[in-house]
């Protein structure tokens, strides 16, 4: 069984002709966060979306993407990897104490 998915992912959006690794080289295009929403796609695994709706992307429990399109004429990307990101903090949380 895979693991759970995570809530929010930034999806790198790449020409494929490199990947960034983090050294600041290769041919990243763009980055976005999405957020896991209430549907689910396709292939059965939830769907996610950036904040204007625009960008959705059903993310599989093994991080495998695949773009949705939002609107007619939209051409999904295909080279996308999805990163995990971690839980965003809860807005009314009082920072810890140190």
């Amino acid at each position: 069984m895979g693991r759970v998915s995570a809530r929010r992912y930034e999806l790198v959006f790449s020409d494929g002709e490199s990947y960034a690794t983090g050294d600041g080289e290769g041919a990243i295009r763009d980055a976005v966060v999405v957020e896991r929403t209430e549907a689910t796609g396709p292939g059965g695994h939830p769907v996610y979306a950036d904040a204007t709706g625009i960008i959705r992307a059903e993310i599989s429990d093994r991080d495998e993407v695949r773009m949705l399109a939002s609107g007619g004429h939209q051409e999904t990307p295909q080279r996308v990897v999805a990163r995990p990101l971690p839980q965003a903090p809860d807005a009314g949380a009082a920072p810890d104490a140190a």
